[in-house]
């Protein structure tokens, strides 16, 4: 373990001092940065080696490519959330360690399974204590324009725990959603989503984001309510991709003959190569899985433009892309 623990250690000197090389930039395009399960530890230092590299290399690509948003997918305070909305994990696991300059942007937030283990409700709070902290209910939308044209990227930003229960963890075993703690709430929640998916009729791009997966090969693998429920209102009205974490890994499916993209971005905080669930995916549907233990952790970038839509995975060692697909606009 101790030679493990200093050759991570210093894989994350070198991360965090490593800038990336330049990368040129579109006036006519719309940036934003993806990154889950980002939420540290709960013991001092309050953040990962992981962490930290992401947060860097995060910041030198934003910085690059001038982004105009994040979108944060849940789980954003290990182990337990946060107890209220004056919590010094607010500060030593998010605004201490994701400081640079070009992550001083909008952070579309939403909340993961361990956040729910606390007060979710400090989460939403803390949207009027921060300037960037963008989180005003469990579930909201947002809509972006792509500079110079008239094409739009809708985000529906939804709650998997709401609509599909709590996971219950220990150090043996995790259970998985067992269905809603509130049939009512969540029944509200389904409506408002394919009310909302209704609405994105114009929109060029949409993309939903949960924190729970539709399909995942983890360790965690498919979540069977959203695979019920949510997979159907993507297919039927044309969403172009899911994104979520809760698996720490880098996962893009596709299953035959659909045009919903299915992208795991789980892995800001830690590594988990875990493919326990490889056989409960549909035959021929994964593109793409990343866990390199070493890679110190991984996030994505993209960029839309009204003729297509670029998602690129990066991993935290160097920031080196280690995929791309080219998401096509519904229209």
């Amino acid at each position: 373990m101790a030679t493990y623990l200093h050759v991570v250690v210093f894989l994350w000197m070198c991360a965090v001092n490593l800038a990336r090389p330049s990368t040129t930039t579109d006036d006519n395009s719309l940036h934003f940065m993806v990154l889950g399960d980002w939420g540290g530890i709960p013991i001092y230092p309050y953040y990962t080696p992981d962490e930290v590299a992401v947060a860097k290399q995060m910041s030198i690509i934003a910085e690059n490519i001038n982004a105009s948003f994040v979108m944060a997918l849940g789980d954003n305070f290990y182990e337990n959330g946060v107890t209220d909305v004056n919590d010094k994990r607010f500060q030593d696991t998010y605004e201490n360690v994701f400081k640079a300059k070009s992550l001083q942007i909008p952070w579309n937030v939403l909340a993961g399974n361990h956040d729910h283990y606390g007060n979710v409700t400090a989460q939403i709070a803390y949207t009027q204590k921060s300037k960037r902290w963008n989180f005003p209910s469990l579930y909201y939308t947002q809509k972006y324009t792509i500079p110079g044209s008239n094409a739009s990227v809708a985000l529906v930003m939804i709650d998997t725990v709401t609509l599909c229960g709590n996971t219950h963890d220990n150090v043996l075993i995790s259970i998985p959603p067992q269905g809603p703690e509130n049939p009512k709430h969540a029944e509200d929640q389904w409506a408002w989503i394919e009310k909302q998916l209704q609405d994105t009729i114009k929109d060029e791009y949409v993309i939903v984001a949960g924190h729970f997966p539709v399909w995942s090969i983890a360790e965690h693998g498919p979540t069977k309510c959203l695979v019920d429920r949510l997979k159907p209102l993507l297919e039927k009205y044309n969403v172009n991709a899911y994104f979520c974490g809760h698996d720490h890994n880098l996962q893009h499916i596709n299953e035959v003959n659909s045009t919903v993209e299915y992208f795991v971005i789980g892995s800001a905080n830690i590594v988990d190569p875990t493919t326990s669930h490889k056989d409960n995916v549909p035959s021929g549907s994964l593109r793409f899985h990343y866990a390199r233990l070493l890679s110190l952790g991984g996030f994505a970038y993209i960029t839309a433009t009204p003729k297509e839509m670029a998602l690129v995975f990066a991993q935290g060692f160097e920031g080196k892309d280690v995929y791309q697909y080219n998401i096509q606009p519904r229209h």
